[in-house]
């Protein structure tokens, strides 16, 4: 058996130098072990080999599973009935037994064969600590030093000497590193390479102001205020709506901080990038008004018809452009922010498009007696603005009720409409057998060419086809190959099919 000198040396050398447990150290000396043995007696990949090492002493013992024979023939992979009773008192000849086999100078080849094998385990297992380090870091800021930086990416060094990647378009725009500065950056994607982890860090990303936000306000960190979205254009302006989970807590202070104090630190790291800080709400008029702040809204007016969530945002005359930023920035933002899609209108050209719509659209006006009543007016106050004479304050409360009371009846209008055809789609579908929404169209057995313009028109079962043609027979007449004779096919066929019950 060998004895420890060379190995508990280079053990102990390793488990000081590296950061890994001691059981990782040993699996990998155990290994590179087994790999020496092979090679030194020129072993069998097919022979199963195992060794194991006493930490304490840095004594290695190898064993091998041999064939119980009387006679042995070949050491390295028989045993004879006497030795294999030593560890199996049971044996016969014909078995296999595990009996240990380390060479008397095993110690002096393992530490000559091995040391390489070792190294190179060690620094698996060591990427393999680093991949599951930062993969559980992923969304989170850490801290680095940079290494080296040209126009593509920033060398990021790491903890657990790891190196991150800070891309370019991952940094705040126009910000500058030298070689040897300390920088923050939230982890973006952690993926496994041949080299190591490739760690991809961002400074650009809306969630490193999210965790800069949950450092700095305490309030933040344990779930008093929560943050509901964030916008952000990297180095220029962000928005973030906040609300408070406890009641008396005011959420905007307790970010902004006293005297702007928490704000400030933030607005610092990333460069003087612009932070509004807005209190989120449920309803979305209130939420949309907020998120155009610093501008002041007049009136929001909303329409949500078939998933297209709209909303107009009216504002007085001198706050049009705050309200629309600079390169429609604050508009941007806020868009981003609500997930509505934002169009912005001064009061002026939002009456002037109503007085347009009301003039077209005479059955519209006559549901607004008053508003219609007051067009003769608008026209005026409109006709003075072309002209460029002074406008009134009243006169702009007057554009401004026009709007609202013309905004608010379109809305209703759309509203009714919308329940209308949700209202015929249930009427129509109470009427559709439920088993047709489950048997696909190629069972109705219409001709191939109906068919396939059909499937490429969306439909997948024979309930959907029964469906449109109950609520809009000209969806399907109105698709290009399908005419009278199609149509006639089609209901044919919808008439001589049989539901099951």
């Amino acid at each position: 058996m060998a004895t420890k000198n060379e190995f508990a040396q280079a053990f102990n050398e390793v488990l000081e130098e590296k950061q890994l447990s001691k059981e990782i150290i040993l699996g990998a000396i155990e290994s590179a072990m087994v790999s020496a043995y092979r090679r030194a007696v020129n072993a069998s990949t097919a022979q199963h080999v195992e060794a194991r090492v006493d930490p304490e002493t840095g004594l290695v013992t190898v064993y091998a599973e041999k064939e119980v024979v009387e006679e042995v023939q070949e050491p390295k992979t028989e045993v004879t009935l006497e030795g294999a009773h030593k560890v199996n008192p049971e044996a016969q000849l014909g078995d296999m037994v595990i009996v240990e086999t380390t060479p008397a100078d095993f110690g002096r080849v393992a530490a000559q064969t091995a040391r390489q094998v070792i190294q190179q385990r060690i620094r698996e297992a060591e990427r393999s600590n680093q991949m599951e380090y930062f993969a559980r870091q992923t969304g989170e800021i850490i801290s680095g030093i940079v290494q080296a930086t040209n126009a593509q990416a920033a060398t990021i060094g790491l903890d657990m000497k790891a190196e991150g990647v800070l891309p370019a378009n991952q940094k705040i725009p126009n910000e500058r590193f030298k070689v040897h500065d300390r920088i923050r950056a939230v982890v973006l994607e952690v993926k496994d390479g041949s080299r190591g982890p490739q760690i991809i860090l961002s400074r650009a990303h809306r969630n490193f102001l999210r965790r800069l936000l949950e450092n700095e306000v305490p309030e933040i960190y344990h779930g008093i205020v929560e943050i509901k979205a964030i916008a952000r254009e990297p180095g220029a302006r962000a928005k973030v709506a906040v609300m408070a989970t406890q009641a008396g807590v005011d959420p905007v202070g307790a970010c902004v901080g006293v005297k702007g104090v928490r704000i400030q630190a933030i607005v610092k790291e990333l460069h003087d990038e612009k932070i509004d800080i807005i209190q989120w709400d449920q309803d979305p008029v209130i939420y949309i008004s907020k998120a155009i702040s610093p501008a002041r809204v007049s009136g929001v007016y909303l329409s949500d018809i078939e998933g297209s969530r709209t909303a107009t945002v009216v504002v007085m005359e001198d706050q049009l452009s705050l309200a629309i930023g600079r390169d429609g920035q604050n508009a941007r933002l806020a868009a981003k922010l609500t997930g509505w899609r934002i169009d912005i209108k001064s009061v002026v050209e939002a009456a002037g498009d109503i007085l347009a719509k009301l003039q077209n659209d005479p059955a519209l006006a006559a549901t607004l007696p008053a508003a219609a009543e007051a067009m003769p007016h608008i026209e005026e106050i409109l006709a003075k603005k072309a002209e460029n004479r002074p406008v009134t304050p009243e006169e702009y409360t007057a554009l401004g009720q026009f709007v609202d009371r013309v905004e608010r009846r379109t809305t209703q209008i759309k509203e009714e409409a919308a329940r209308a055809d949700e209202e015929r789609v249930t009427a129509a579908r109470a009427n559709v057998p439920s088993a047709a929404f489950t048997m696909p169209l190629e069972g109705l057995g219409l001709k191939e060419h109906i068919f396939n313009i059909l499937v490429e028109a969306g439909f997948e079962t024979i309930g959907d086809l029964i469906m449109s043609l109950k609520t809009d027979p000209n969806k399907v007449l109105g698709l290009s190959g399908v005419g009278p004779k199609a149509m006639q096919n089609i209901e044919e066929q919808i008439a001589a099919i049989t539901f099951p019950a």
